[in-house]
């Protein structure tokens, strides 16, 4: 597993990152792990990945209706 170090972090981005852990109640460290994971997605790239990052946020949101349009006759490409 790799190991990775973030240095020169602005005081109040840590401010935030630790009161974020304290209200899910993890270490600083598993919250940006958390961060990181809801960030990037498993695979990069392709349509599936796409679809599954944009079920997910729509999803953290309680889903979204959309209208669709009224459907009508189908045209004669002959005309």
């Amino acid at each position: 597993m790799a190991v990775m170090m973030i240095r020169n972090i602005d005081q109040a981005l840590e401010i935030r990152l630790r009161e974020l852990a304290a209200i899910h109640g993890r270490s600083m460290k598993e919250e940006a792990h958390e961060i990181l994971r809801a960030a990037l997605p498993p695979e990069v790239g392709g349509a599936a990945a796409m679809f599954r990052a944009i079920r997910r946020r729509v999803e953290a949101v309680g889903g979204i209706d959309l209208e669709l349009p009224a459907r009508g006759s189908l045209v004669d490409p002959c005309f």
